[in-house]
C-alpha cells in the first residue's frame, strides 16, 4: 500500500512533508479551543450558546481567510503564502493563553481564523500541483492524515496539562504551547520550492489584480463554487457538530474526567487516520465521488449508533474508532477534487473560497446544537444536525461531476472551452 511512496520524486516528498506538517500543527492548534470549553464555561459562567459562537466566529473569519489567502496565492506563491498562515495561526492560538474574559478570547479566536483558513487553501493547491496526477487522490489524502495527528496531540497535550496542573491554569497553558507550529516555517524556507504549475502560469501572464479575489464567482465557474461550497458545508457541518461538542458530551453526559476524556478522544483520533488513508486510496480507486457518498451515509449510521445504542465506557471507546473512519474519510478527496475541477490561474482562490466558505456556513451547526440543548438531550441535538449535514452534502454530490483521472492542465484547458 506504501509502494507509491518509493516512486515519488524528492521535491514531491518534500512538498507532502511541509503540507503534512501544515495541516498537522493547524489542526492541532484549531482543535484546543473544543478542550477548554468546558473549563471557561465553569470559569466564566458562559452559556454553552456562548461558547459555541466563540467556535463559530473561528470558522467564519477562516473562510474570509482562506479565500484570501488563495487569491494572495495566485498572485504571489502557493508557499511564500503558506509561510504566512502557518505563523498567523501560531501567535494568535498563543495570545488566547492570556485573554481574561469572553471578549477577549472572541476576538483572538477570530484573528486565529484567519491563518487557520489560509493554511488549508495553500497547502492543498500546493500539494495538488506539485505531485503527479496518478498519485494525487493518495498524496493529498496522505497529507490529510495531519488533521488526525494534529488533534490526537492536542487531546494527549489537554490530557497531560489537566492531569499536572490546576484547571484554572491548565487551559492557558494548553494554547501557549500553539506557538510551537510557526517553527515549521523556518524549515519550509530553506527546503520547499514553488510548484511548476504556478511558476508557468506566472510567466504566461502578469500578476493578478485586486479583483482576482471575485474570479471563482465568474462564468464558466459559478455554479461549480456554488454547488462545491454547499456539499463542503454539509460535509463540514457534519464533523464540527460531532468534534466540537464530543469533549463536552464525554464530560457532562457520560460523566468521564477529563483525562479520560482526552484519551477517548485520542483514541478517535486513530479513527481519524484510519479514515483519512482509506478516503484517500478509495479516491483513487473507485472516484472522488463514490468515497464522499459511502462516507456521508456510514456518518449518519454511526453517530446514531455512538448516540442511542446503549454501551458501556469500553463499547464507547470502540465505536468511537469506525465513528471517526466514516466522518473523516470524505476529507480525503477534498483537495484533490477541487484541484482537478479548477485551473491554475484560479485554483488557489476558488478552493481557498469554498473550502472555507463550507467550513464557516457549515460552522453554525455548532452553535445551533448549543442553543438545540435547551430543548433536548445534547447527544439527540448532534445526532440530528449531523444526519441533516450529510443530506446537504448528498445532494450537491449528485449534481457535481467525478474528476478522478483529470490531468490538472485539463483544467486550464476547460477554462478556455467554456468550463467543466
Amino acid at each position: 500500500m506504501l509502494a507509491w511512496l518509493r516512486d515519488l520524486n524528492a521535491r514531491e516528498r518534500r512538498t507532502m512533508l511541509a503540507c503534512w506538517g501544515g495541516w498537522t500543527l493547524d489542526g492541532f492548534d484549531g482543535q484546543l479551543y473544543s478542550y477548554v470549553v468546558p473549563t471557561i464555561i465553569a470559569l466564566w459562567g458562559m452559556s454553552a450558546g456562548a461558547a459555541g459562537t466563540i467556535g463559530t466566529v473561528t470558522l467564519l473569519t477562516s473562510s474570509f481567510g482562506g479565500w484570501l489567502a488563495g487569491a494572495l496565492a495566485d498572485r504571489y506563491g502557493r508557499v511564500r503564502i503558506l509561510q504566512l498562515a502557518i505563523l498567523w495561526y501560531s501567535v494568535f492560538t498563543f495570545l488566547c493563553a492570556f485573554a481574561q474574559n469572553f471578549e477577549q478570547l472572541f476576538i483572538l479566536r477570530a484573528l486565529h481564523g484567519l491563518g487557520f483558513g489560509g493554511e488549508w487553501a495553500t497547502g492543498a493547491v500546493l500539494i495538488g500541483e506539485v505531485i503527479r496526477d496518478r498519485y494525487r487522490g493518495r498524496g493529498v489524502g496522505f497529507v490529510q492524515t495531519g488533521a488526525a495527528f494534529g488533534p490526537g496531540f492536542a487531546a494527549l497535550a489537554y490530557a497531560g496539562l489537566y492531569a499536572v496542573l490546576p484547571e484554572a491554569t491548565a487551559w492557558r497553558a494548553l494554547f501557549a504551547i500553539g506557538l510551537v507550529p510557526g517553527l515549521l516555517v523556518l524549515w519550509i524556507r530553506r527546503n520547499i520550492d514553488e510548484s511548476e504549475a504556478f511558476e508557468a502560469r506566472r510567466r504566461e501572464r502578469p500578476r493578478a489584480g485586486a479583483a482576482h479575489i471575485f474570479s471563482a464567482f465568474r462564468r464558466p465557474y459559478l455554479w461549480v463554487t456554488v454547488k462545491v461550497s454547499l456539499m463542503v458545508t454539509g460535509a463540514q457541518g457534519g464533523v464540527w457538530a460531532v468534534q466540537f461538542w464530543m469533549p463536552t458530551y464525554l464530560r457532562t453526559v457520560r460523566h468521564l474526567s477529563a483525562s479520560n476524556t482526552g484519551l477517548y478522544v485520542a483514541v478517535q483520533m486513530l479513527g481519524a487516520l484510519i479514515g483519512f488513508l482509506l478516503g484517500a486510496y478509495l479516491s483513487d480507486a473507485i472516484g472522488r465521488k463514490w468515497t464522499f457518498m459511502i462516507s456521508a451515509v456510514a456518518t449518519v449510521a454511526m453517530v446514531l449508533v455512538f448516540m442511542f445504542v446503549p454501551v458501556g465506557d469500553t463499547g464507547l471507546l470502540l465505536l468511537g474508532i469506525p465513528l471517526s473512519v466514516a466522518i473523516l474519510m470524505k476529507f480525503a478527496p477534498m483537495g484533490p477534487f477541487m484541484t482537478e475541477l479548477y485551473p491554475t490561474a484560479l485554483r488557489g482562490t476558488g478552493q481557498g473560497f469554498c473550502y472555507n466558505a463550507g467550513r464557516a456556513v457549515g460552522s453554525f451547526f455548532m452553535t445551533i446544537i448549543g442553543f438545540a440543548v435547551q430543548i433536548m438531550p445534547l447527544g439527540a441535538a448532534i445526532a440530528l444536525f449531523c444526519t441533516l449535514a450529510s443530506a446537504l452534502m448528498i445532494v450537491m454530490l449528485l449534481l457535481l461531476p467525478e474528476t478522478r483521472g483529470r490531468n490538472i492542465a485539463d483544467a486550464d484547458t476547460a477554462l478556455g472551452a467554456g468550463g467543466p
